[in-house]
């Protein structure tokens, strides 16, 4: 069985050393749900699919929800773990069995949290939005997901990343005429108009906007282009993918129009095709405040959208925190400095203890 009283950086071995890739997480939730049921007291456990829930009912003035992932990205021969030179290597290890780790000792360990404590693990998170395990247990069970505060552990070297940006993808395209490229002036080119669109985003100065503390970095990127029928045909048809990343103080509406006021006035349709919104620090709640007082004011903007858009959106104040550099999730060499696991444990039991 888990040992969740012993050493967290074991913890995060054994847990790495259990296979689960998405969708394959029945294992390893097993040996979850049942490390909880034997080495925790006083909290109510279920069973969702892949995913394992805990709760206390202490009556506290406040409920902290710690969640993390149990599925990994395709082992690439890099299960079992092995420790070397001070940090642990394996499929998962930063993505993010170490954070996983960290709650599940500090479960068994916190004798008397100043918070009630809700736990979720869940299923599905590294593969499509529509099989989150999340998601899921949003839909059947969404008492479960209320707090005061939500703990996401996705790797972050030790800071408190609040929020996420929100993300939107537009393809821009431009329509001309077909024509043999010997007779070119016969035709109208697509792809040259896109010259146009290109000019404007290479012109583009992204906005920065602080937000309780945290400065938030906007961009807006072509991330693909499409165009061209044969090397002697002027092409009538092109288009180029375009994302933007925004802070979080922007609606997914008030991005699309800011979007379209980038690109008007040119000869160009501007079609979404996905868009995920950002989520609000929300620093100034005082659960949250006490987050960062205890981490001791290691605060940073989180770039990239993460899972704590789903708790903004159900109006609960969300940060990423868990050990590992988030820049070694899913490689072949993935890997966790085992110190890191020790200090995101001390802080966040400092935190839970008062």
């Amino acid at each position: 069985m888990l040992d969740l009283r012993g050493d967290p950086v074991q913890l995060t071995a054994a847990l790495v050393d259990i296979p689960s890739e998405s969708r394959d997480e029945a294992r390893l939730a097993d040996e979850v749900e049942a490390a909880l049921r034997a080495q925790t007291t006083g909290f109510d456990i279920v069973r969702n699919g892949n995913a394992v829930l805990a709760r206390t009912s202490l009556n506290k003035p406040t409920r902290v929800l710690l969640a993390g992932h149990l599925d990994t990205v395709p082992i690439a021969d890099n299960v079992p773990s092995r420790r070397e030179d001070g940090e642990l290597y394996g499929c998962g290890t930063a993505d993010m069995k170490s954070g996983d780790a960290v709650f599940l000792h500090l479960a068994a360990t916190v004798a008397e949290p100043v918070h009630d404590l809700s736990l979720v693990f869940y299923d599905c998170e590294e593969i499509d939005a529509a099989a989150n395990g999340l998601g899921r247990i949003e839909r059947e069970l969404p008492e479960w997901l209320s707090a005061d505060v939500a703990i996401l552990g996705e790797p972050t070297g030790g800071y408190i990343e609040a929020g996420c940006q929100g993300t939107l993808r537009v393809v821009i395209s431009a329509a001309g005429t077909r024509a043999h490229s010997a007779r070119s002036w016969l035709g109208d080119n697509a792809i040259h108009k896109l010259g146009a669109v290109l000019d404007r985003l290479a012109g583009y100065r992204p906005r920065r906007v602080d937000i309780d503390g945290c400065e938030y970095r906007e961009g807006l990127s072509a991330v693909r282009v499409d165009g061209g029928v044969a090397g002697n045909v002027i092409p009538d048809a092109a288009s180029v993918t375009v994302n933007f990343r925004f802070a979080p103080d922007r609606s997914l509406d008030a991005a699309l129009r800011h979007v379209h006021e980038v690109f008007d006035g040119l000869d160009v349709t501007v079609e979404q095709t996905d868009a995920a919104a950002g989520a609000l620090p929300g620093l100034s709640q005082p659960a949250a405040k006490a987050l960062v007082e205890a981490a001791g004011g290691r605060v940073r903007a989180k770039y990239g959208w993460t899972d704590v858009a789903r708790f903004a959106a159900l109006g609960i104040p969300a940060v990423n925190f868990g050990p590992g550099d988030p820049n070694l999730a899913h490689t072949r060499d993935e890997r966790v400095a085992v110190g890191d696991i020790t200090a995101a444990a001390e802080m966040l039991r400092r935190y839970l203890s008062g």
